[in-house]
């Protein structure tokens, strides 16, 4: 399964606004990082990335040229160079967040990205309400609580119903 690692801008005041800035990078191998290298670094705005790839491809392709090395050994430089940009490219990723001064928050598994967001939002807001002890989370079950109130019916909470059975069968015991 893959491993996702979820980043968030530095704020000082980290609420559910700044959720839809969060990254979640994938770990692993990427394809069109790999294929499609200057390409896939200018989508996701690695710009140092890109800026030093175009330099590093050039000279070392310019320096194999003047060398007089075989087309053929230059063309394995680039694969392999193409190669290690596929496994490199998710660090590329988070070294650019945290430049930006972007923070990891946690790290999730999960088989797609849609997956992940739901594990971690599911881990972040149960945490995120467990330091905030928000009351719109309590549990409704019940009736709400009343004040006993003299000559006041409303403020008694309504009975318990004693022989209504709510479900599939109307009478207690009966046969299925």
């Amino acid at each position: 399964m893959p491993v996702y690692t979820v980043h968030a801008p530095v704020s000082n005041n980290a609420d559910l606004r700044a959720t839809d800035r969060f990254a979640f990078v994938r770990d692993g191998f990427h394809l069109w990082a790999a294929v499609l290298g200057v390409v896939w670094l200018a989508w996701h705005r690695l710009w140092l990335a890109l800026i030093g790839w175009i330099v590093l491809m050039t000279v070392l392709d310019v320096g194999m040229v003047r060398l007089g090395v075989p087309a053929t050994a230059v063309f394995l430089v680039d694969a392999l160079l193409a190669l290690l940009m596929g496994f490199e490219a998710a660090s590329l990723r988070r070294w650019t967040l945290s430049r930006r001064n972007w923070r990891q928050l946690d790290i999730v598994v999960a088989d797609d990205e849609e997956a992940a967001e739901r594990r971690f939002f599911d881990r972040w807001t149960a945490k995120q309400r467990a330091l905030s002890n928000d009351q719109s989370a309590v549990d409704r079950g019940g009736p709400p609580p009343t004040r006993d109130v003299p000559g006041q019916a409303f403020s008694r909470p309504p009975p318990l119903p004693q022989s209504e059975i709510i479900g599939l069968f109307p009478e207690p015991g009966a046969s299925r």
